[in-house]
């Protein structure tokens, strides 16, 4: 009995282990900062951004993420949609590097190993940390002692996904972050000259494109094997 206990347990565990698919993949694409300085548009991409990420799917309709970006944002008054922000003339720049994890849900069913089911449009919800620079004090006029630090933000986002070739897929996907952070635009009540009064936290987004590789699925769920 307690041989053929164990057999069921070993039987039942490399079921779920054959069973498990995982995606591996890199993202390219833009990101952007909404915040004290420059233009207020979510989807406004204005640098070079990426990412890679694996994601494990424990189901057709949802995925487990954990995903690395490297996120520089930079903004310019001049090109703001109000007389005050382009007349006041502030810009900055920064590199956030960022890592999440979270849940990605599917609308439909997603498999690409079947003829029916190899794409389908997704949201996410994620936590993530991020590190970036900051601004701490200003020991002579316009000259500034900077540091740095790591904080919190909530991704969320929509996205799209599709079978390429074989174990390829591809997605379209757009990220938007809520910070608990107002300064990631050097902008801060501790120096006079860069209290700007802004009582709104700062956004950061990417918007890009994945390649996409699947594997992990045992060979009678891949056509034509």
């Amino acid at each position: 009995m307690k041989n053929s206990i164990l057999l069921l347990i070993f039987i039942s565990f490399s079921n779920i282990l054959l069973g498990q698919m995982y995606e591996a993949g890199i993202s390219i694409g833009g990101s952007n900062y909404v915040g004290d300085i420059g233009r207020t548009d979510y989807i406004y991409p204005n640098k070079l951004a990426g990412a890679a990420f694996f994601k494990y799917n424990s189901n057709p309709r949802m995925a487990f993420r954990a995903t690395y970006s490297y996120l520089p944002i930079e903004a310019n008054d001049l090109d703001a949609d109000t007389d005050y922000r382009r007349s006041r003339d502030l810009n900055f720049k920064n590199i956030i590097n960022e890592l999440a994890v979270g849940l990605e849900y599917n609308f439909y069913e997603y498999d690409i190993s079947s003829d029916d089911k190899t794409w389908t449009p997704y949201i996410l919800l994620e936590v993530a940390a991020f590190h970036y620079n900051y601004i701490v004090s200003e020991p002579q006029p316009f000259q500034y002692e900077f540091d740095s630090k790591t904080s919190f933000s909530v991704p969320f986002g929509i996205g799209f996904k599709s079978k390429l070739s074989g174990p390829f897929a591809f997605s379209l996907e757009a990220k938007f972050r809520y910070t608990f952070e107002d300064d990631l635009d050097y902008t801060t009540d501790k120096v006079a000259t860069l209290n700007l009064g802004g009582t709104g936290n700062d956004w950061y987004m990417f918007t890009g494109f994945s390649l996409i590789y699947t594997f992990g699925r045992p060979a009678c769920y891949t056509n034509g094997l």
